[in-house]
C-alpha cells in the first residue's frame, strides 16, 4: 500500500486537515450516491445518531464499530449498551468524498465514503462502487490496538424485507474476495414506481487481498428452505488496523457495490449500466476498482478540491456545501446506461413526485449539472426524448412529459401515451432550450441535426401556442392549471430565440433570423401585457399577481438579449421585497383561502435560478440566504427538498430529487468556468445512438373481460392465495374492477374500497407461444399469485394494460391455472384487471 499516495489523497479531500464547522447543517447526508436504488443516507447530525436509510426512508442499514484496546465503540448506526457512540468531532462533505471524524479512547478515526463521481469519465461515473475507508491515529501519544467492523443489511437488496427472502454467498474474483446477498426470486426489472427499492441483483461487500479483512455472512435465523430473512441477514467485514500511535496512521478499506444485472428497460429492451458496455462483469469491476483505489483517491481528491474552490468563488461557503450535497443527490437520482450501440443514455428518476423516468421538466432543472461538466452526459440526457419524439410512437406536435415509470421507459405514463402529456408548452420549450444549451457549450449544433424535423415541428408549435399559453399545466403542476401563464410565456419566447440560434448554427441564416426576430417581437409584447407596475404578473389577465420568472435565465446564458436588462432588475427588486423567513415563495397565489400555507411554497431550484437573473452577487446572496437557513433548521431529515413552505422549516414536500442539480446554473454564467469543466469530457460520446427498438408483437391469448372472479373487499384469512382455500362466500363478477373514469381500464365491476382480493381460474388454450405474460392493469400496488406462488408484484399505477413478465418458479403454459390477486389503492382512481398475452420479439 502506498501510504504517501493515500495521505496525499486524504489531504486533498480534507481528511488530514483540521475540520471546520459546516456553514449549515445538512438535513441528511448521501453516503452511497450511486443511483435511485443504491442510495444510502445518514438522516442525522452525527453518523452514530441514527441508522442509515434508503432515500425513501426505509432501512438500508450500514453499521460500523471500532474496537480500541478491546473496547468497542459505534461509529455508524445507532449505538448500543455494548458499543456506545464514539464522539463525532467533525464532518466534511465534498462531491466525491464524505468524511466523518471521531475522537475518543485515545484515538482519532475518520470514516470516509468515496464514490468516484468523476464527471469527465462516464465509465467511472457509472461504477456502482463506494469505498469505505477507516483512517486512525493516536491523540494521546500512546499506542493502541485498533480494529473495525462493518455490517451491511440485506435490506439493501430487497423492497420488502419482512416478506422477501434472500440468498447469500461468497465469491473469489482473483485477488478480490467478496460476500454477496440478493433476493431469492430475482424479478429483474419487475417492479416500477416511486416508493420502491430494488429486489433483484446482488449487493457485494468486497476486499482486496492487500487488506487484512475477514468477510463473513451473518444470518440470525436459519434458512428454512425458502431463503434467509432479509431483515436478519448481514454481510460483515472485520478489519484489523493493528497498532495505532503518533507515528502509525493505518488505513483500512473495503468496497460496497451493487450489480443490478439490467438497469432499466427502454422501449421493451433491457439496458445495462454503462460500465458494462465493454464486457466487464462485477468481478472484473471489483478487481479494477481495487487496483485503482489509490489513483482514484488522488483523482477524486483533486476534483473535490478544484470544484469546491470554484463553488466558493461563485457563491461562498454555503453555496459550496450546498453544491457538494446537490452534486451527490442529483447523480444518485439518475443512472447512466448503454444503448445497443454502446452509447450512453442518462435517465433521471422523479423521486417522491410519482416515479416517472426521463421526465423532461425534471431533467430541465437538473441540466446545469451535465451541461457544466460533460457534453456527453448532456447529450445522453436528451437523446431518449429526442428519439421517442421522432418516432411513430409519439404522434403529438409537442414534446412528451416523460418516457415511462422507473425503471421501465416504455413510453409516457403521465396522462398516458394517448395524451399530449398535459404540459405541451412546458416540455417543448424545455427541450428546445436544452438542445440549444448543448450547442452553445460546444459551439455547433451537429448532434441535433438528426432530429431537425422534430425541432422544427416544436418551434412551429411554440410559434402558434407558446406566447399566450392556453389553460394547462407547467412544471409547477402542484399549483394546478393556469392559462396565460407569464413565466411559461417567457420560456416559450426564450425557446423560440434558442431555435433561432440553432438554425443559425446549422447554417440556415434566414430561418435563424426569422425566429430571432419573432422572439424579440414577443419579448416586447410580453413586457406590455405582463406589466404590473413594479413587477410582472403571474398571468397576463390577472393584475395584482406575481411569480418568479426563473425561465428568463436562458436569455443571458444563451446570449440572446431578447429582454432588456431592466426586466430582470425590476423583478429582482420585487423578489427581495417579498422574501419570507425561509425563502422566496414561488408566486403570490393563495390556493384555497387567505392564510393558506400553499401560498408560501418555494422551489429551491427555481429560487436559485431567480437569484442569478441580475448576475449580481448581492442579489444572489439575498435570495439564497433564506434557503440555507431552511436546510439548517429542516425538521424532516431527508435529502435536500425542492418544494417546501417558507414560513416554518417543518416540511419537505418533494425531496431527494435530481432537480437539485439546478443550483449549478450560476456556474453557467461564468463562460470560462463552463468551458474549463466541459472541455475535460473524456467520453466524447457523439453517436451514433441506437434507434428505438421496434415494438414487440403482443397477441391476446385470454382477454381480461373473459374471466369471472370471486372477490372480497374484506381481508381474508391466511391461505387465501392457495387453490384449496374456500371462497364460496365471496362475491362473483367479471373484471375489471375499479371506479368509473379511471384512465386506461375497462371497468365492469365497481370497486371503491382501499383493498380487493380476487380468486379465479384461467385456461390457456393450446398454441405455439414464445413468451406468455400477464396483460395487467393496476392502480395502485398489486400482487399476483399463480398456482399458489407469488409471480408478480408491482407498485405505483399503470395507465393502460401492460405486458408484465413473471418472476419466481412458476411459468405459464397451455392448461388451467389458478390465480389469486390482491390490489391496494390509496388515492385517486383505482382499478385491477388482468388477462394473458403472448409477447414475441419483432420479426418473428
Amino acid at each position: 500500500m502506498n501510504i504517501r499516495v493515500l495521505f496525499l489523497a486524504a489531504l486533498l479531500s480534507g481528511l488530514a486537515a483540521a475540520v471546520d464547522p459546516l456553514p449549515f447543517r445538512p438535513p441528511a447526508v448521501p453516503l452511497v450516491p450511486v443511483d435511485p436504488y443504491f442510495s444510502i443516507w445518514s438522516p442525522a447530525d452525527r453518523l452514530n445518531d441514527a441508522d442509515t436509510v434508503h432515500w425513501t426512508g426505509k432501512p438500508h442499514p450500514l453499521v460500523s464499530v471500532v474496537t480500541v484496546d478491546g473496547v468497542p465503540f459505534t461509529l455508524m448506526g445507532k449505538p448500543t449498551d455494548a458499543a456506545p457512540a464514539l464522539p463525532q468531532t467533525g464532518l466534511t462533505i465534498n462531491p466525491c468524498f464524505v468524511s466523518y471524524h471521531f475522537e475518543g479512547a485515545g484515538i482519532g478515526i475518520r470514516l470516509s465514503f468515496l464514490t468516484p463521481l468523476v464527471p469527465e469519465n462516464l465509465m467511472l461515473l457509472s461504477r456502482p462502487v463506494t469505498y469505505l475507508i477507516w483512517h486512525a491515529h493516536a491523540v494521546d501519544c500512546q499506542a493502541h490496538e485498533v480494529s473495525v467492523r462493518l455490517e451491511c443489511g440485506a435490506e439493501i437488496a430487497v423492497n420488502a424485507p419482512a416478506t422477501e427472502r434472500v440468498a447469500a454467498g461468497r465469491e473469489d474474483f482473483g485477488g478480490v474476495a467478496a460476500v454477496k446477498v440478493g433476493s431469492v426470486d430475482q424479478p429483474v426489472l419487475g417492479m416500477k414506481g416511486d416508493d420502491v427499492r430494488i429486489n433483484w441483483g446482488h449487493l457485494y461487500l468486497a476486499a482486496d487481498a492487500s487488506q487484512n479483512v475477514k468477510l463473513d455472512i451473518l444470518a440470525e435465523k436459519p434458512d428454512t428452505g425458502e431463503g434467509l430473512r432479509a431483515d436478519t441477514t448481514r454481510l460483515t467485514a472485520d478489519l484489523t488496523l493493528g497498532t495505532v500511535s503518533s507515528n502509525e496512521w493505518p488505513i483500512g478499506w473495503v468496497m460496497l457495490a451493487y450489480d443490478d444485472v439490467d438497469s432499466v428497460q427502454f422501449f421493451h429492451e433491457n439496458l445495462k449500466a454503462y460500465w458494462k458496455k465493454d464486457g466487464d462483469d462485477i468481478g472484473a469491476l471489483l478487481r479494477k476498482s481495487a487496483a485503482e483505489y489509490a489513483a482514484l483517491c488522488e483523482r477524486c481528491g483533486w476534483f473535490d478540491n478544484e470544484f469546491m474552490n470554484d463553488l466558493h468563488k461563485a457563491g461562498g461557503p454555503k453555496y459550496a456545501l450546498l453544491g457538494a450535497l446537490a452534486y451527490r443527490q442529483s447523480l444518485a437520482a439518475s443512472k447512466v446506461v448503454a444503448d445497443a450501440n454502446g452509447q450512453p443514455l442518462f435517465f433521471c428518476k422523479e423521486n417522491t413526485s410519482n416515479g416517472c423516468m426521463g421526465t423532461v421538466d425534471v431533467f430541465y432543472p437538473q441540466a446545469p449539472l451535465p451541461l457544466l461538466f460533460s457534453p456527453s452526459l448532456a447529450r445522453a440526457m436528451l437523446i431518449p426524448v429526442l428519439e421517442y419524439s421522432s418516432s411513430p410512437r409519439w404522434t403529438w406536435p409537442n414534446a412528451p412529459h416523460d418516457v415511462g415509470a422507473w425503471p421501465l421507459g416504455n413510453g409516457q405514463v403521465y396522462g398516458g401515451g394517448a395524451s399530449d402529456g398535459g404540459m405541451p408548452v412546458e416540455e417543448t420549450g424545455n427541450m428546445l432550450l436544452l438542445v440549444a444549451a448543448v450547442a452553445q457549450g460546444e459551439g455547433d449544433a451537429g448532434f441535433a441535426m438528426k432530429y431537425w424535423p422534430t425541432l422544427l415541428k416544436w418551434a412551429e408549435y411554440l410559434k402558434a401556442k407558446g406566447f399566450d399559453p392556453e389553460n394547462q399545466l407547467c412544471t409547477d403542476d402542484f399549483a394546478g392549471h393556469l392559462a396565460r401563464n407569464a413565466n411559461l410565456s417567457v420560456k416559450s419566447i426564450c425557446a423560440l430565440g434558442a431555435f433561432g440560434k440553432l438554425a443559425a448554427l446549422k447554417g440556415d441564416a434566414a430561418l435563424g433570423a426569422e425566429y430571432t426576430a419573432l422572439a424579440k417581437q414577443y419579448a416586447l409584447e410580453w413586457m406590455k401585457v405582463a406589466d404590473d407596475g413594479d413587477h410582472y404578473r403571474l398571468a397576463f389577465d390577472q393584475p395584482g399577481t406575481w411569480s418568479t420568472k426563473y425561465n428568463l435565465v436562458w436569455d443571458r446564458i444563451l446570449e440572446m438579449d431578447l429582454f432588456p436588462l431592466e426586466v430582470a432588475a425590476k423583478e429582482m427588486a420585487f423578489y427581495r421585497r417579498n422574501l419570507d423567513t425561509y425563502g422566496l415563495p414561488l408566486d403570490g397565489r393563495a390556493h384555497t383561502a387567505p392564510g393558506d400555507r400553499q401560498a408560501l411554497w418555494s422551489k429551491t431550484d427555481w429560487a436559485f435560478w431567480a437569484a442569478c437573473l441580475t448576475e449580481n452577487r448581492e442579489d444572489f446572496d439575498a435570495i439564497t440566504a433564506p434557503a440555507y437557513a431552511f436546510f439548517d433548521a429542516a425538521e424532516q431529515r431527508v435529502g435536500l427538498t425542492d418544494l417546501y413552505f417558507t414560513d416554518k422549516p417543518d416540511t419537505a414536500r418533494m425531496h431527494s430529487r435530481p432537480v437539485i442539480g439546478g443550483v449549478f446554473l450560476k456556474m453557467l454564467y461564468d463562460k470560462e468556468v463552463w468551458k474549463k469543466w466541459a472541455g475535460r469530457d473524456r467520453t466524447r460520446a457523439n453517436g451514433p445512438w441506437a434507434p428505438l427498438p421496434p415494438p414487440p408483437v403482443v397477441t391476446t391469448v385470454v382477454a381480461p373481460e373473459q374471466t369471472v372472479w370471486r372477490y372480497t373487499t374484506e381481508k381474508p384469512a391466511d391461505g387465501w392465495n392457495k387453490p384449496a382455500f374456500k371462497d364460496g362466500k365471496w362475491k362473483k363478477a367479471k373484471g375489471g374492477f375499479g371506479t368509473a373514469g379511471t384512465p386506461g381500464i375497462r371497468v365492469q365491476t365497481e370497486w371503491n374500497t382501499p383493498d380487493i382480493w380476487l380468486r379465479g381460474e384461467i385456461t390457456v388454450p393450446k398454441g405455439d407461444y414464445e413468451n406468455l405474460q400477464l396483460s395487467l392493469f393496476h392502480d395502485e400496488e398489486a400482487e399476483v399469485y399463480i398456482d399458489g406462488v407469488r409471480s408478480v408484484r408491482v407498485k405505483g399505477y399503470s395507465v393502460e394494460y401492460e405486458p408484465t413478465s413473471l418472476s419466481g418458479p412458476v411459468t405459464l403454459g397451455p392448461g388451467k391455472h389458478f390465480f389469486a390477486v390482491h390490489c391496494r389503492n390509496t388515492t385517486g382512481g383505482q382499478g385491477i384487471d388482468l388477462g394473458i398475452v403472448d409477447v414475441k420479439k419483432p420479426g418473428r
